[in-house]
């Protein structure tokens, strides 16, 4: 099976931290949504990045400003808020849902900026 580029090798629904800030700097970059607390969301995110706690996915997917056809990445912490939220994206007809792989805590490891808020 061929990894597409930009993909981690942890699977074909996750994209690396240094291909999505390539993505940032063309210009051209997928809708990002951070699904963490508010406080951490505050401290620092992905530049651009939508803030929905990922207990709301379920009552405010339809209120996210991209089609449903968009590809979009998720992120959180370190995986789990993300991987369900990905889950109820899915289950509300977002097709095309990648995870940030290694999350935030990767983003900041590799040094990539953040914005606060």
């Amino acid at each position: 099976m061929s990894r597409r580029a930009g993909r981690s090798a942890a699977g074909p629904d996750s994209i690396l931290p240094e291909a999505l800030l390539q993505a940032l700097d063309a210009g051209q970059p997928p809708a990002v949504l951070d699904v963490r607390s508010r406080a951490e969301f505050a401290r620092g995110h992905v530049p651009g990045a939508v803030h929905i706690p990922f207990w709301g996915i379920l009552w405010r997917a339809g209120s996210l400003p991209m089609a449903r056809q968009s590809h979009l990445v998720v992120y959180c912490g370190h995986g789990p808020r993300a991987q369900l939220a990905r889950l109820f994206l899915r289950a509300r007809g977002f097709t095309r849902v990648s995870l940030l792989a290694g999350h935030m805590r990767d983003w900041r490891r590799a040094g990539h900026p953040e914005r606060a808020s």
